[in-house]
C-alpha cells in the first residue's frame, strides 16, 4: 500500500512540475529521495519522450522556416556583421596593446598576424556594410517612388501607363514581403512556445536558446510593425502619384480629341475648297496649282495647330527652331536647297506643271513634260524628241530632278509663260552647180505653208510676253539661210513649230523639200562624192598615169 502511495505521489509531482514550471530543485531532490529507482527511470523516460516530441515539432518548424527565406537571410547577415564587428573591435584592442607592450618575437609575430586579420575583417565589414545598423533596413524600406513626370505630349501617355504599371508592381512586391514576414512570425511564435516548454524541463540547456529566440522574434515583430506603418504611408503616396499620372493622361487625351476635331474640320473645309476648284477651274495648269496651294495650306495649318497646342511658350518654338535649323541645315543641306528651289520655282514662275523642259544633268540631256512639282523634286516624262534620237536613243522614262538643280544645272523651258512654240530647222545640201536661188525659194515656200499656223500663234504670244520681258526681235516668219560647205551649198530653213511635236513637222517639211528638189532638173541634192578620171596613153597604161580628182 505504501508503495502505491509513493508512486502516485511521484507522478503528481511530475505533472505539477511540467504544468507550473516553478518547482524548486530542493523540493525535487527531497521528492526524489522518496522515489524508488524504478520510479525515477519511468519519470526520465516520460520526460525524454516529451522532449523528443518537442524536438520533432521543432524540426518540422525548421523545415518550414527555410534558409532560403529572404528575412532569415537578412537576419543571418546582420548577426554575421555583428560578430565580425565585435571580433574586429577585440583585434583592434589587442593590436593597440601589443603595439605598446610587445617585446618578444612571439609578440611581434602575433601583432603581424592580427594586423593581417584586421585587414581581412575590415574588407568583410565593407561588403556587409549597412547590415550592422539595422537587421532589415533594405527589406522594410519600400521601393523608391521616382518623381512623377509631367505628361505634356501624347507620346508620354505610354510613359505614364508604364509608370503606373511599375508602381503597381512595386506595391505588390512590398505587400508580398510583408505577408512573407507575417507568415514567418507565426512560425517563430510556435517555435518560441516549444522552446519555453523545453526550458521548463531543462532550463540549463534551453535557457540561452530561449533568450536568443525571444530576441529574434522581437526584432521580426518590430520589423512587421514598421512595415505596417510604412505600407499605409507608401500606399497613400502611390495613390497620389497615380492620380497625378492619370490626370496628365486624361488631359492629353482630351487635347488629342480637340486636335482631332480641329484637324477634321480643317480637312473638311479644304476638301470642299478642292471640290469648288475642280468645278469652276477648267484649265489643267491652274487647277493643278490651285490644288497644290490648297494642299500646302492645309498641312501648314495642321502643323500650326499641333505646334500651338503642345508648345506653351511660343518663344521656345523660335529658340528650338533656331538651334534645330542650324544643325539640320548642315546635315541636310540638299533637302533645304531643294525646298528653297521649290519656293523659287513655284513663286518665281519659271517652271509650271505641263511645261516641256530640257535638263542638262551629269553630262546627259533629258527633254520631257513636267508631271509634278513636289517639295523636293520635279517629275518629268521623257518624250521622243531630237535629243532622244540623236543622243539618248531611248525615251518614255520618268525622270526625277531635285529642285536644287535649278541653282546649279541648266534647265531650259520650251513653253515658258504663254509660249507654246519653238524654232526648229532642217538642213539640206545641194551641189555647187545647182540653182541655189530656186532652191532657197522652194524651201521658203514649203516652210511658210506648213508653219503658217504656228507663226500666227507665236505672233500673238510674243505680244503678250512683252508685258513681262523686253523683246527686240519679234520676227516670226520662216528664215532661210545658205552656207558654203566642202561638199556643196547648205540650205537651212528655220520655222516655228509646236513645242510638243517638233519631229512631226520636221518630218513633213523634210519630205516635201526632197520631193520638190527631185522634181527640178537644175537642183541636185549633194552628198560626199568622188570623181575618178583615167587617162589612157597605151593599151597597157602604167600605174602612174592614173589620176584621182
Amino acid at each position: 500500500m505504501k508503495q502505491v502511495q509513493k508512486f502516485f505521489f511521484t507522478l503528481f509531482l511530475l505533472v505539477a512540475s511540467l504544468a507550473a514550471g516553478d518547482i524548486q530543485s530542493a523540493s525535487a531532490e527531497s521528492n526524489e529521495s522518496l522515489a524508488t529507482p524504478s520510479d525515477l527511470i519511468a519519470r526520465k523516460a516520460l520526460i525524454q519522450e516529451q522532449i523528443d516530441q518537442y524536438q520533432q515539432e521543432l524540426n518540422r518548424l525548421d523545415s518550414q522556416i527555410s534558409d532560403e527565406n529572404v528575412w532569415i537571410k537578412s537576419y543571418a547577415s546582420y548577426l554575421t556583421s555583428l560578430e565580425v564587428k565585435n571580433n574586429l573591435e577585440k583585434i583592434k584592442k589587442r593590436i593597440k596593446w601589443l603595439s605598446k607592450h610587445a617585446k618578444t618575437p612571439s609578440d611581434m609575430d602575433e601583432l603581424t598576424g592580427l594586423i593581417s586579420k584586421e585587414n581581412i575583417l575590415a574588407s568583410q565589414i565593407d561588403k556587409l556594410k549597412g547590415n550592422s545598423s539595422a537587421p532589415f533596413s533594405k527589406l522594410i524600406t519600400p521601393p523608391k517612388i521616382d518623381e512623377v513626370p509631367k505628361i505634356s505630349n501624347p507620346f508620354e501617355i505610354f510613359t505614364g501607363l508604364s509608370l503606373i504599371k511599375t508602381i503597381d508592381a512595386n506595391y505588390e512586391d512590398y505587400q508580398k514581403r510583408k505577408e512573407s514576414l507575417n507568415s514567418l512570425i507565426i512560425l517563430l511564435r510556435k517555435e518560441l512556445a516549444l522552446y519555453k516548454k523545453l526550458s521548463k524541463i531543462n532550463p540549463q540547456k534551453y535557457e540561452t536558446v530561449l533568450m536568443q529566440k525571444q530576441t529574434e522574434l522581437e526584432r521580426f515583430e518590430r520589423a512587421l510593425d514598421t512595415m505596417n506603418v510604412t505600407l499605409n504611408v507608401y500606399q497613400k503616396r502611390l495613390e497620389i502619384a497615380k492620380i497625378n499620372i492619370n490626370k496628365g493622361i486624361e488631359k492629353q487625351v482630351y487635347k488629342l480629341v480637340k486636335i482631332g476635331i480641329a484637324v477634321l474640320v480643317v480637312f473638311i473645309i479644304f476638301f470642299l475648297l478642292k471640290l469648288v476648284v475642280k468645278k469652276y477651274i477648267t484649265d489643267n495648269e491652274r487647277f493643278y496649282m490651285a490644288n497644290k496651294i490648297i494642299t500646302f495650306t492645309n498641312f501648314t495649318i495642321i502643323i500650326l495647330i499641333v505646334f500651338f497646342n503642345y508648345i506653351e511658350n511660343v518663344s521656345y518654338l523660335v529658340t528650338i527652331l533656331g538651334f534645330a535649323s542650324a544643325g539640320i541645315a548642315i546635315a541636310m543641306k540638299d533637302w533645304f536647297m531643294s525646298i528653297l528651289g521649290w519656293l523659287v520655282i513655284v513663286f518665281g514662275g519659271s517652271v509650271h506643271v505641263g511645261d516641256r523642259i530640257r535638263v542638262d544633268m551629269d553630262g546627259k540631256k533629258y527633254v520631257g513634260d513636267v508631271l509634278d512639282i513636289s517639295l523636293l523634286r520635279m517629275t518629268i516624262l521623257e518624250d521622243i524628241t531630237l535629243t532622244s534620237i540623236m543622243q539618248n536613243r531611248r525615251a518614255g522614262r520618268i525622270v526625277f530632278i531635285p529642285n536644287n538643280y535649278i541653282f546649279t544645272q541648266m534647265i531650259a523651258n520650251y513653253t515658258h509663260y504663254s509660249l507654246k512654240t519653238v524654232w526648229d530647222g532642217v538642213k539640206i545640201t545641194i551641189t555647187f552647180d545647182s540653182n541655189h536661188k530656186k532652191a532657197m525659194h522652194l524651201v521658203k515656200e514649203i516652210t511658210k505653208k506648213y508653219s503658217k499656223g504656228y507663226t500666227d500663234i507665236t505672233r500673238k504670244q510674243l505680244n503678250k510676253l512683252r508685258q513681262h520681258y523686253s523683246l527686240k526681235n519679234t520676227n516670226v516668219e520662216p528664215r532661210i539661210y545658205s552656207f558654203i560647205e566642202p561638199n556643196g551649198l547648205d540650205i537651212e530653213a528655220w520655222y516655228l513649230t509646236n513645242a510638243y511635236g517638233t519631229l512631226t513637222l520636221r518630218s513633213v517639211i523634210s519630205s516635201e523639200i526632197v520631193d520638190a528638189f527631185n522634181a527640178e532638173d537644175d537642183i541636185t541634192i549633194a552628198y560626199p562624192t568622188q570623181k575618178l578620171h583615167v587617162s589612157m596613153q597605151s593599151e597597157e597604161p602604167s600605174a602612174h598615169n592614173n589620176e584621182i580628182v
